[in-house]
């Protein structure tokens, strides 16, 4: 009797662990491995999770008069303050330019920030890319204005600046995307050691180095993130 409980039970946990296999191995076969090869479908992001979901609205769900096979159709359609769209349910709708997350154009990624849209150069479970940001001084005090607009759970932040005048400076920032979150950073320690803290082995490796060599190797431990912690995006 005790034999064959035990068999029973050895059985059962076969069975378990087979199931679990499956189902794996049936999950993975519907994602795909990012890599350079890759190709984003062409379209607008309404937000992140379209963005992870490889999954835009395509040029012919867009209500404009540019003709769709204008090769700057992106540049001139974003030029106005809001864009009218079918969405994926097949309802109309009207987003303000600014709430958009961004739009893929053969294959690449661009992402709108700071009032502008920009490409996205390295992608990965940390992605790098640059941008420009506006700041501006009022002639009343030395305290620059910054308009960040950083796309927090698919909402950009609306910048504020002084209506009193003053200088207006821009400048080109290096900026993160949590590929996970949706969340952009600034590229900084700070902002490198926080995101590591999901792979608790790097972290740990990065946290170890002096302060000079955590700026040194900020990059090369992207790189090594993104390695160990492979992106990937639906079959579809």
């Amino acid at each position: 009797m005790f034999l064959l409980k035990t068999m029973k039970s050895a059985l059962l946990v076969m069975l378990i662990v087979v199931s679990a296999q499956a189902f794996s191995q049936q999950d993975s076969s519907a994602m795909i491995r990012y890599s350079p090869d890759f190709k984003f479908k062409d379209g607008i992001f309404l937000s992140f999770e379209q963005v992870k979901q490889n999954n835009p609205i395509p040029k012919s769900s867009i209500i404009t008069t540019v003709a769709y096979d204008d090769p700057d159709f992106y540049d001139r359609v974003l030029r106005e303050k809001k864009i009218q769209v079918f969405d994926n349910l097949g309802t109309k709708q009207e987003v303000p330019i600014k709430n958009l997350w961004g739009f893929s154009r053969n294959g690449v990624l661009y992402i709108n920030l700071n009032e502008g849209h920009y490409r996205i150069t390295m992608i990965g479970s940390i992605c790098h890319f640059v941008a420009s940001l506006t700041s501006y001084n009022s002639p009343y005090n030395s305290y620059p204005y910054y308009s960040y607009g950083y796309p927090y759970y698919g909402y950009p932040y609306n910048p504020y600046y002084s209506p009193y005048g003053g200088t207006q400076t821009s400048e080109m920032r290096q900026y993160l995307l949590d590929f996970k979150t949706g969340n952009v950073l600034d590229y900084d320690v700070e902002s490198v050691e926080l995101l590591l803290m999901a792979d608790p082995e790097l972290h740990d490796e990065f946290s170890s180095l002096n302060k000079k060599k955590k700026k040194q190797m900020k990059f090369l431990y992207i790189r090594k993130f993104n390695e160990r912690n492979t992106l990937y995006f639906p079959k579809n």
